[in-house]
């Protein structure tokens, strides 16, 4: 696990006042993701990472220490390149390089195309799929999920996810995501200063742990909607996606076209339904 929070010296102005305090911040570090031959094939001895192993360089993405392998795993998931906790052979910290996490995938399993520029926490996959291209390449067709949630469920997860922030607790800097159940029963919840990161730690917690696709499934955020969360939600097999604050137009069109119900504003008893309304009933 690593820092989440770090203290820096602040000089606070209230009513024409000055006094210098310090402060508890959200750590934002950069994390490489490094690509590793598994080894031989079946019956070979070399290890992940080993002499004799390949290493490329796949992305690298500002984040917040902590659920490190969560977060490799569902970007991965989110980049169409796994689905089951099979297409991971293995994943470790590298031993010679700081914020550096080396990942092997399974025989057969093709890696993501490799990013030439680092992803900041404010962004996802930039707008590099078209919506068709999403749809196209969704592994679980969310639009067939029949689940149906009540509107005092969602109306409730907003605090229910800010129950578990705990590092927003102390800096007032985090992004939040939680997996729930159609009840409203949290099933994972992470936080991270980046929104996109904190999605991928969710997906790639219900990946490492077999739970993926995540069908009759409610992902809460703490934010926005963008296109970039809509397609996270639809890669992992999430038939709603639940946000605090507005969707964009490019999220209502995919989630739409994926057949993702999409909310947006979800404050008190008050929601806007974007997309496949019909799975949300009143109570």
């Amino acid at each position: 696990m690593g820092v989440v929070t770090d203290r820096r010296r602040v000089v606070r102005v209230r009513e024409g006042a000055r006094a210098a305090r310090p402060d508890t911040l959200a750590v934002e570090e950069p994390l490489m993701v490094r690509l590793v031959d598994p080894g031989p094939a079946p019956g070979g001895t070399t290890p992940v990472g080993g002499a004799a192993s390949g290493s490329s360089a796949l992305t690298v993405t500002m984040r917040t220490p902590g659920d490190d392998f969560d977060l490799v795993a569902g970007w991965l998931v989110s980049e169409g390149a796994v689905a089951a906790p099979g297409d991971i052979v293995a994943m470790r910290l590298c031993p010679d390089e700081d914020n550096t996490v080396e990942v092997a995938l399974a025989r057969g399993v093709e890696p993501p195309r490799q990013r030439a520029f680092a992803t900041t926490s404010a962004c996802g996959v930039c707008g590099s799929d078209t919506v068709v291209e999403v749809r196209a390449g969704l592994r679980w067709p969310v639009a067939s999920d029949p689940v149906t949630v009540g509107s005092d469920v969602i109306s409730a997860l907003p605090d229910r996810l800010r129950e578990r922030q705990r590092a927003f607790d102390r800096t007032g800097g985090l992004h939040a995501a939680g997996l729930f159940t159609a009840d409203g029963e949290p099933l994972y919840v992470r936080e991270d200063v980046g929104r996109h990161n904190a999605v991928d730690k969710v997906v790639g917690a219900a990946l490492r742990d077999g739970a993926l696709p995540a069908a009759g499934t409610i992902l809460q955020v703490s934010g926005r909607a963008s296109f970039e969360l809509v397609q996270k939600a639809a890669r992992a097999g999430i038939p709603v996606l639940s946000a605090i604050s507005a969707p964009s137009t490019l999220a209502v069109d995919l989630a739409d076209e994926c057949g993702l119900t999409l909310l947006g504003f979800v404050r008190g008893d008050s929601m806007n339904v974007y997309t496949w309304a019909d799975r949300v009933v009143s109570s």
